[in-house]
């Protein structure tokens, strides 16, 4: 079995890609709890 050695370039763009990739999924949560947040809280306001 052969592995494949990346280069410096390719590992920095496969880190960089991994850190906007889990950028976007925690800004994903904050967004869906947030928004479950006021739904809950929503109605009792008032």
């Amino acid at each position: 079995m052969e592995l494949v050695k990346l280069t410096e370039k390719q590992l920095k763009s496969r880190r960089n890609r991994n850190i906007a990739l889990g950028l976007v999924l925690a800004g994903l949560v904050v967004l869906f709890y947030v928004m479950a947040i006021v739904k809950i809280g929503g109605g009792t306001a008032g």
